[in-house]
């Protein structure tokens, strides 16, 4: 697999959290953050993440947490309609590939021995999906995995 390795900035985000099984309601949420932030006008040049929040090895399914977030500007006043959280930015092996169902399951497959093999150790923070308008617009996302200094 193909990555580059990247240093991230910190993210203040908008976000929705779903709790279940991993799988298309994933999608449902990313739509609610994405209608979201088109009414607020943050769609335009905004970085939306996907954040699974929990190991679905390890954790029962009905208690699995997935964030749908959108990075929003510091000076933004959030409302209670959504929540608010910040993502501490560092070292991430990034990699490209194909937003669709198959080519992420593969590649959430290959991640983490392609990860050892190349002697990274993963960080404790979480795992992001990162998509960007372009990246969108072609049916690419990123899977951006946290790696230790």
């Amino acid at each position: 697999m193909n990555f580059q390795v990247e240093t991230l900035p910190n993210y203040r985000i908008a976000y929705m959290r779903k709790i279940g099984p991993y799988g298309s309601t994933n999608a449902q949420a990313m739509e609610q953050i994405k209608n979201w932030a088109k009414g607020k006008n943050f769609m335009e040049s905004s970085i939306i993440l996907g954040i699974p929040q929990d190991n679905p090895e390890t954790t029962p399914p009905e208690k699995c947490r997935y964030d749908a977030c959108v990075v929003i500007p510091d000076d933004y006043q959030v409302d209670h309609s959504i929540c608010e959280g910040k993502l501490s930015g560092g070292k991430y092996v990034v990699f490209k590939i194909k937003h669709t169902v198959e080519a992420i399951q593969e590649a959430w497959e290959k991640i983490f021995p392609t990860l050892y093999a190349n002697g990274y150790q993963i960080d404790d923070k979480p795992i992001l999906e990162r998509y960007a308008d372009d990246m969108i617009n072609d049916h690419y996302c990123e899977i951006c995995v946290p790696i230790k200094p």
